[in-house]
């Protein structure tokens, strides 16, 4: 197994209207050169990505980079799309099950949508991350734009995509969680 964070996700993770470098993806492999975790971070991160396509995409990105972890944030389009929620959790669920098969662990990362899609849509749809992740016994971030949707300086003008100010605060809010899954392989890793 090796030591590749496969960071899978759409837009937000794939530092859209930016320069790759400026985005959390990028920031994260830094940090654990840095901090001298031996991890490689692998982006595959497509903006406009839904959980459909990802579905698809995701067998041979596991194939092709045998990730020891997947860090999956897909959702965001699929709410601004008003998939129906049950699908958007039968997708994401699938790549849970297949990152498992793979021999990685998962990492969920939550997503929040515009109030605008009225209550009933929003709250299904906040619903099946924290539901996914107790299912499995997954850690989740409860919502990847936590420190930075709600402040007008740390977003895009779109009030969507973090902008480079506001990409460091995203992987803090990443970070508490995928930090323990580094600990917890290290402690393994000569095991694995």
């Amino acid at each position: 197994m090796s030591r590749t964070i496969l960071v899978f996700g759409d837009s937000l993770s794939a530092a859209y209207g930016l320069a790759p470098e400026q985005g959390w993806v990028a920031m994260l492999a830094q940090r654990l050169r840095v901090q001298g975790y031996g991890e490689q971070v692998v982006n595959a991160s497509e903006s406009g990505e839904t959980s459909g396509g990802g579905l698809e995409r995701l067998p041979r990105a596991l194939e092709l980079h045998r990730p020891r972890l997947v860090v999956l944030e897909l959702g965001a389009n699929d709410g601004l799309r008003a998939l129906p929620a049950a699908e958007l959790r039968a997708n994401l669920e699938r790549m849970v099950q297949l990152s498992r098969q793979a021999g990685a662990q998962v990492l969920l990362v939550g997503i929040r949508i515009p109030p605008n899609y009225g209550p009933r849509y929003t709250q299904d749809f906040e619903r099946v991350f924290p539901e996914l992740a107790k299912q499995y016994h997954l850690p989740l971030v409860p919502f990847l734009l936590q420190k930075v949707a709600l402040d007008p300086q740390l977003m895009q003008a779109d009030g969507l995509h973090p902008n480079a100010r506001g990409e460091a605060p995203v992987l803090d809010t990443v970070w508490p969680y995928l930090e323990p899954l580094l600990k917890k392989n290290h402690q393994s890793g000569a095991s694995r």
